[in-house]
């Protein structure tokens, strides 16, 4: 039931909706399909005008309605499964710049939150604000320091009211998407009140500067000394849910091209990079700026990234991940046979499809683009020709992974705009089959084990307990015959029994013998205490070499 405020803001966007000629919108709804006819009796259709490209009015209609719209207009651009490729390429456009609201009411919600002078905290404030958006604005500032230094830092504050605004959208949007789960077509299989879902928590994740200001601090560490790019520090003393304060950062726009080459700034070593950093934040570290579009990308002179914003970001399950690895690397050797057994043994299409017929489908659209660089290869094409063959299998969209198409989409314009000679796979399939390695590897075995030997080494003592509890539930179970069975089980439990204390001497010393080695072999010495690795690898053989004698020769006596 929609309440009186919602109602009015449905009004609102009907009448947007009709300002840019879209009232075929409103007519396709299956729902409202026997009332088509009004919109043709409507007198602003008696009037002919000239209007734009179905696609533009959608994207000026989006824009005239505000922050949410933009957003979700901007996420739907990714969507390359539910729109024509013409509708992708202009939402692609939307710019989420609004104009900026007064800067005292900036200081006010600064002081607000900071809870005293805005003067006591900063040795200068700019009113004017440097940048604009639809949820937050960003003002210049110096910071004080100790010993009276300053540093020059940027200051993010929320809009006022943005969060009323904001979850009354979504609450349309979810009418909106219920109505399309139940009467478009592909509405089970395309999942939009999911879409809408995780769409609401990534907007609403953005309303929380210091999870932002987490998010910045975490990508930091990943990169931290790195080459390839660099993440501003996080003030935390002065950061707040709806204020935040960040390191101002100097650089040139990525989309400067012309002024990078002056710089003599490589264009090949920087679509390699903005490759290798999308490869490296998704699959070593699974922790990705998701909002990578060009005016959050600054680029130093020396060829080293800059990135900003970091109110969206993306994880992925450690299953989701595996199998996007897998099928990348797949489609990377043209292994389509193997891409298409993924695709079944992670559920994303039905058990009872054919493998051979999907195999086939994939191969279909995959073979025409590899060994092309990227400026031949579009992947919106590309996803809208694999996800057009994936419906005819019935696969259902994974609404965890548009993150990562949006931030794949973003990659490719870079690399696009940057160097189009950039060979996508030649770049990309080194680094996934390094991945590979090292998640199936000895050494990611051994770490493996390390970081969950404690959970080990607490069951280990309950082995021999479990085994007797089986043997006792099977003795109770057995029927007593001739030939002795039970008597044979009594035997078995009583000889476990008396080896208790030598069975978990064995699979200690073993243990820690086996502990002792990885720690030598993969353990990281630390500056400060050089040699605590080899003691403390030294006292784990001893202890080893104790319960292995134990486990042979107590008892023997």
């Amino acid at each position: 039931m929609l309440r009186i405020p919602q109602t009015l803001r449905l009004l609102h966007i009907n009448f947007v909706l009709l300002k840019h000629g879209l009232d075929e919108a409103i007519a396709s709804i299956p729902v409202l399909s026997p009332l088509r006819f009004v919109v043709y009796l409507a007198p602003w259709n008696w009037i002919k005008r000239d209007l734009p490209p179905y696609p533009v009015r959608i994207r000026l209609a989006l824009e005239e309605l505000g922050p949410i719209f933009i957003k979700f207009g901007q996420l739907l651009s990714t969507r390359v499964d539910l729109l024509p490729e013409d509708m992708a390429e202009e939402l692609a456009k939307l710019q989420d710049r609004v104009p900026p609201f007064p800067g005292p009411e900036a200081r006010a919600l600064i002081e607000a939150a900071w809870g005293r002078p805005i003067e006591s905290v900063l040795e200068a404030f700019d009113e004017t604000p440097l940048a604009s958006a639809s949820i937050a604005q960003v003002h210049t500032a110096e910071l004080k320091l100790e010993r009276g230094e300053t540093k020059q830092v940027i200051v993010k504050v929320l809009r006022p009211g943005i969060e009323k605004t904001i979850r009354r959208d979504v609450q349309l949007m979810y009418v909106f998407a219920g109505l399309a789960q139940r009467y478009w077509p592909d509405g089970r299989r395309l999942r939009p009140v999911e879409v809408v879902r995780e769409y609401e928590k990534t907007i609403l994740d953005e309303l929380n500067l210091q999870r932002e200001a987490a998010n910045a601090s975490q990508l930091r560490r990943n990169f931290r000394d790195s080459e390839m790019l660099y993440i501003p520090e996080v003030y935390w003393d002065w950061t707040r849910t709806n204020v935040m304060v960040m390191e101002r950062i100097y650089g040139t726009p990525v989309s400067k091209v012309e002024e990078l080459k002056a710089q003599g700034v490589s264009m090949r070593q920087l679509g390699t990079r903005g490759v290798e950093i999308f490869f490296t934040q998704v699959f070593r570290d699974n922790f990705f700026h998701a909002d990578m579009h060009p005016g959050n990308i600054f680029v130093e002179p020396s060829g080293r990234y800059i990135s900003v914003d970091f109110g969206i970001v993306g994880t992925l399950t450690k299953e989701d991940q595996r199998y996007l690895a897998e099928n990348l690397l797949a489609f990377f050797r043209r292994d389509y046979r193997r891409v298409a057994e993924l695709h079944l043994e992670s559920g994303w299409v039905p058990h009872e499809t054919r493998v051979e017929e999907f195999e086939s489908a994939i191969r279909t659209v995959c073979e025409p683009i590899f060994e092309k660089p990227i400026a031949e290869i579009g992947f919106g094409s590309f996803l809208v020709n694999l996800f057009q063959t994936a419906r005819r299998f019935d696969m259902e969209i994974q609404p965890q992974l548009v993150l990562l198409e949006k931030t794949l989409i973003h990659i490719e314009g870079l690399g696009r705009q940057l160097y189009p000679q950039l060979d996508l796979w030649t770049t990309a399939k080194p680094f996934m089959e390094r991945w590979m390695r090292e998640q199936v590897g000895v050494k990611r075995l051994v770490q493996r084990t390390l970081h969950h030997w404690p959970s080990i080494a607490e069951q280990v003592p309950d082995v021999p307990v479990a085994l007797l509890r089986i043997l006792d539930q099977l003795e109770r179970q057995a029927t007593v015959n001739p030939d002795g069975a039970t008597g044979d089980l009594k035997a078995i439990r009583n000889h476990i029994g008396d080896n208790n204390r030598r069975l978990l001497a064995t699979f200690g010393g073993l243990g820690l013998a086996g502990l002792a080695t990885a720690v030598l072999l993969f353990g990281e010495p630390r500056s400060d205490y050089p040699l605590l690795l080899p003691i403390m690898a030294g006292a784990m053989l001893l202890m080893s070499l104790a319960l292995l004698w134990r486990a042979l020769f107590a008892g023997d006596a």
